[in-house]
């Protein structure tokens, strides 16, 4: 009775060992790779898969999410024979899980030892210069040229991207010595166009402030013109208004305007000439005629006052 529990318990056991070994989980975004009796079966993609126990056997689980390898830094020599250190970053995709298994023995490796080469082959084609400031051209250069020879492994090179080109020392303080001097000239052309910049804009205040002077001294003149011509035009009329006075006053007498107006500019400008002039006396040219001028005045005059 005993033996034959132990045997019910042995072919539960078995049994349930067998179960299993014959079912695979498999996780999302890998696969594995199902080999039966040593030969290549199927593909066991995400979700549950069963598998005959004993006869199929998983050989490897692959990834199919995008990896990346990190490439060390490694020694290169440009076309103008400098030698200089660049690591770089490739980014990659099994895309057929059966080469990258059957037609290469280590994947990552082969990536790796590929990368380093066509590396080396890209950047001695380039010189110091295009190497310094061509990492875009690298790395398109470095993607295609991995992306065809890792295409029979069942791979796709995403990417490549070069993180740092390291030159020797003494380029390297060289390089620097010609970036100041560089910023340097910059702020020299800035400093300079600054200044320029800052004269025509004074030149422009000048030429504006210039303008508006003229157009205001001119306004000015023609203000001051317009009021001398309005002041002489009322003198002018003040002066024919007395002249026609005197005109009509004298009409009823024998008294003659001219001989008046004469007489009255002269008095004039003789007040003018002794105003100037205290210690000098001047005397008519024609004292008879200043005289008879004067008589006129004062028969004028008369006639005026009587009633």
């Amino acid at each position: 009775m005993e033996g034959g529990a132990v045997l019910v318990f042995i072919i539960v056991f078995f049994a349930i060992v067998v179960a299993a070994s014959s079912i695979k989980m498999v996780s999302q975004a890998t696969v594995k790779l199902i080999e039966r009796l040593g030969k290549y079966h199927k593909l066991a993609v995400s979700g549950l898969n069963i598998i005959v126990p004993f006869i199929d056997k998983v050989r490897a689980t692959i990834d199919l999410r995008e990896q990346f390898i990190d490439i060390l830094p490694q020694a290169v020599i440009t076309r103008d024979n400098v030698t200089m250190n660049v690591d770089c970053v490739v980014y990659f995709q099994i895309t057929d899980p059966v080469k990258s298994i059957y037609e290469i023995s280590n994947l990552r490796w082969g990536v790796e030892q590929l990368t380093q080469s066509s590396l080396r082959a890209v950047i001695g084609e380039l010189d110091l210069d295009h190497t310094l400031f061509g990492r875009d051209t690298i790395n398109t250069k470095l993607r295609s040229s991995l992306d065809q020879a890792t295409d029979k492994w069942g791979v796709k090179v995403m990417r490549v991207e070069v993180r740092n080109i390291i030159p020797p020392e003494d380029i390297r303080i060289t390089m620097e010595k010609q970036m100041t001097a560089e910023r340097n000239r910059r702020a020299t052309i800035l400093q300079a166009e600054g200044e320029k910049q800052s004269q025509i804009l004074r030149a422009e205040g000048q030429k504006q402030s210039a303008i508006v002077s003229a157009e205001g001294q001119k306004e000015a003149a023609i203000l001051q013109a317009e009021g001398q011509a309005l002041a002489r035009l009322k003198v002018a009329e003040a002066e024919s208004s007395a002249i026609h006075m005197i005109a009509e006053v004298l009409k009823a007498g024998t008294g003659d305007p001219g001989s008046y107006l004469i007489a009255m500019r002269y008095l004039e400008a003789l007040k003018d000439i002794s105003n100037n002039a205290q210690k000098i006396v001047f005397m008519p040219y024609e004292s008879s005629g200043i005289l008879s001028s004067l008589g006129g005045i004062k028969e004028m005059l008369t006639h005026i006052e009587k009633p």
